[in-house]
């Protein structure tokens, strides 16, 4: 099955718009200097975000777990002159190489990286969203919607990445028997019952939770 989905999956990123050269680079940059380079969003969801966003037109993003900068960099594609986006990373020692990347796509003055917890980071941030992408520590996610929810602009997104968790939430002896899985599905469940949003959860990696707030 495992070779079946890589075929399914290298088969899919072939017939998309390819990654530039620059996230092309990140992506090698990534696998050869971090210990878990799995954790890249890589082409295929990069692609995604990167229409969402361009579909979108967000005025202010913000991004939850930044790890090298992939994600943010097709995020910020869909900004508009004036947007911004605001990433935040809890690994300090990850900073010097999303700094590295967005000197490189020249969004300096777009993309504004925040070092530290997010959920003392977040209260500090001023004003609306229109698109949040959650992409951190996965026990938070539902501290991390709950401080989104009535920030984020009607029509705006919330995306959430890893809530299939390897398929384990589907099952409940993982559920009963991991501390993740059991979170991640409750943050699925808790959007599903949440009647401020509509929203779709994708198969699509490790899955890929959308809501828009209604």
């Amino acid at each position: 099955m495992n070779d079946f989905l890589n075929r399914i999956n290298q088969y899919c990123e072939a017939h998309s718009t390819p990654p530039s050269p620059l996230l092309y680079q990140l992506e090698r940059e990534t696998h050869l200097k971090t210990l878990a380079p799995q954790m890249l969003s890589g082409p295929l969801q990069g692609q995604l975000l990167s229409l969402l966003s361009k579909i979108q037109r967000p005025k202010a993003i913000l991004e939850i777990g930044t790890f090298t900068g992939y994600a943010a960099l097709c995020l910020a594609q869909g900004l508009p002159e004036g947007g911004t986006l605001h990433t935040i990373e809890a690994n300090p020692e990850l900073e010097y190489l999303i700094r590295k990347y967005i000197a490189l796509a020249g969004l300096q003055n777009k993309i504004h990286l925040h070092i530290g917890d997010a959920l003392e980071v977040i209260p500090q941030l001023e004003g609306s969203f229109d698109l949040v992408f959650i992409d951190a520590g996965k026990q938070d996610y539902a501290l991390y919607y709950d401080l989104v929810i009535d920030r984020v602009e009607p029509g705006g997104l919330i995306i959430a990445d890893n809530v299939l968790w390897s398929g384990k939430v589907t099952s409940p002896a993982e559920r009963e028997g991991d501390a993740d899985t059991r979170l991640i599905h409750q943050f699925n469940e808790k959007v599903q019952q949440d009647p401020r949003v509509e929203n779709i959860l994708l198969p699509l990696r490790d899955g890929l939770l959308i809501a828009r707030k209604v």
